[in-house]
């Protein structure tokens, strides 16, 4: 695929999430769970401009991934997409000016065409997200792939993961590090239910019907900081795909032919992808 979308992850993980989606004629932030001041601070590291964001969307209503949203849009006036539920549950996004759509909307963003699909997380309404790029006759140039904060993967959610240059998707805990973690039994059993979490196995178990020929990058998504380490993530992700260690520390890795590369996103590190 021809690389005309960039995924810019500011912060992934339970203490705040938000991406920079750069498309052909501006950018897209998915989720504001981070200050503004943190924003601004790993764009700039990333080389992002965030005056380039024409729209911002926010896939679900936990704190982490919207307690931004309010202090962001004081200077932005672009339009702010989400699910009724989601807007519905916090009084604070009640009062700002909110473009509804469903679950399984599709519409137009930034050159990009965003297709949305229903998660599973113990929430309202919450949807993950295909974003890709047409050619004029309508064949498929570029696409990425956002799917984090569920519990299961859809037929619905497989299908629009499926194929994409750029797939971002949960891989939030090790099942044995959750079992003997610190957590309460209540947390343990929501985190591996069907409205909690993807494991790194979950995960796993997925890729081999996400990726194809056209993928270049999966970066794993929500890592806990009590449950789960990147390498213990990537070292799973990597055996599903046949791919290999990139570093000494199994942080990334790559198929040997080299068309395929494996990372995860950070809570405190941004990372950009092209």
């Amino acid at each position: 695929m021809q690389p005309l979308i960039h995924l810019n992850v500011l912060a992934s993980g339970s203490k705040g999430n938000a991406a920079i989606v750069e498309g052909p004629v501006g950018a897209v932030l998915v989720d504001c769970g981070i200050s503004r001041k943190c924003l601004l601070e790993r764009s700039a590291e990333l080389g992002v401009d965030p005056s380039s964001i024409v729209a911002a969307v926010f896939t679900h209503e936990h704190s982490d991934h919207v307690s931004g949203a309010s202090v962001f849009c004081r200077r932005f006036d672009g339009p702010l997409y989400a699910t009724a539920g989601t807007v519905a549950a916090r009084s604070y996004l009640m009062e700002l000016p909110f473009t509804i759509v469903n679950a399984r909307d599709a519409f137009d963003l930034a050159g990009m065409h965003v297709e949305t699909f229903p998660t599973s997380h113990d929430v309202a309404d919450p949807f993950g997200l295909r974003f890709s790029v047409m050619d004029s006759a309508g064949e498929e140039l570029d696409a990425l792939g956002w799917c984090t904060d569920t519990g299961v993967l859809s037929p619905q959610a497989l299908h629009l993961l499926r194929g994409c240059r750029i797939l971002g998707i949960e891989s939030n805990h090790d099942r044995k590090m959750l079992a003997n973690g610190p957590y309460p039994a209540y947390l343990k059993e929501r985190v591996r239910g069907s409205h909690g979490h993807l494991s790194n196995d979950q995960c796993a178990e997925a890729l081999p019907k996400l990726v194809t020929e056209a993928t270049e990058t999966v970066v794993a998504l929500h890592l806990s900081e009590k449950n789960n380490r990147p390498s213990v993530c990537i070292r799973t992700l990597a055996a599903a795909l046949d791919a290999e260690a990139a570093n000494d520390t199994f942080t990334e890795a790559r198929t040997p032919d080299g068309t395929l590369t494996i990372c995860p996103a950070g809570q405190n590190k941004p990372l950009s992808v092209w």
